[in-house]
């Protein structure tokens, strides 16, 4: 069943560029309290504006989405391959004490 035009369609639109998302970001913070405004008057929504805030204070402090993504990832790598290294030694110590008893 097709869905008629506008019935059951998602309301997308194309992402805000980082230049928008920028100067929105430093606009709630010249704002201070009033920052929910900001996203009013520029047509978002103040859960938007939220998380490209939240998003800023996360890159001031040095590391970007990107790096932060990766920093997750490799430690998930590490856990992994620290597990399998346990593995190793734990079966590298069974088979010589099998050697041993013959």
């Amino acid at each position: 069943m097709l869905a008629r035009k506008g019935v059951g369609v998602p309301n997308f639109r194309k992402p805000y560029p980082p230049e928008f998302r920028a100067e929105a970001v430093r606009l709630a913070r010249q704002r201070g309290d009033r920052w929910q405004e900001v996203a009013h008057e520029l047509g978002t929504s103040t859960e938007t504006l939220r998380l490209w805030r939240k998003q800023a204070a996360v890159e001031a402090d040095g590391l970007t989405s990107d790096q932060l993504e990766e920093l997750r990832r490799l430690r998930r790598q590490v856990r992994v391959l620290e597990e399998e290294r346990d593995i190793l030694k734990k079966t590298v110590a069974f088979f010589a004490r099998e050697t041993d008893r013959r």
